[in-house]
């Protein structure tokens, strides 16, 4: 069985492996140390516990999750927040992104913010072709502004503006 669901504290364990695949195995995180479970659960209760969080389960186990946090913490950014997404590795390319991500801007829309920004590795065309679909726009390239695994690496934010009168169903 398919469903995308909110967060659960049962789920951290599974977060945390899928998240800590792209810690030590690729530049697409940015952190250089995998997570314990517990350093995981402090992060997902802080952000969960304001902003939304979901996750991906098929027939059990938890193959993605996103969320959404603050872009910037100036009160006047309060709008604005910045989108996160993984997917365990052997459920990549098969539409379970697109819908987490759907169900993520339908409920940042609805919660009447105004924008979302998804800050990608250069270089991740996956991620910039689904957010392109889902209708982000590039807004800026920063490069050499990380190094991870001997290289030097560039970022590339991309935005969609949550205009409050698209319906959910058009996405």
């Amino acid at each position: 069985m398919f469903q995308i669901r909110h967060v659960k504290p049962c789920d951290y364990p599974a977060i945390t492996e899928i998240y800590n695949h792209y810690v030590t195995e690729t530049d697409i995180s940015f952190e250089v140390s995998p997570l314990t479970v517990e350093q995981m659960a402090r992060r997902i209760d802080e952000i969960a516990s304001t902003y939304p969080y979901f996750i991906c389960e098929i027939d059990g186990k938890v193959t993605g999750y996103c969320y959404a946090h603050p872009w910037k913490t100036r009160a006047a950014y309060a709008a604005t927040l910045e989108s996160t997404i993984y997917l365990h590795p052997a459920y990549l390319r098969q539409g379970l992104g697109r819908m987490l991500m759907q169900v993520l801007i339908c409920h940042c829309r609805e919660e009447g913010y105004d924008n979302l920004i998804a800050c990608i590795t250069y270089g991740n065309e996956a991620s910039c072709a689904l957010h392109e679909a889902l209708g982000f726009k590039k807004a800026s390239h920063f490069r050499h502004v990380g190094r991870k695994l001997g290289r030097m690496l560039d970022v590339v934010d991309y935005q969609i503006e949550l205009q409050p009168n698209v319906s959910c169903y058009d996405l």
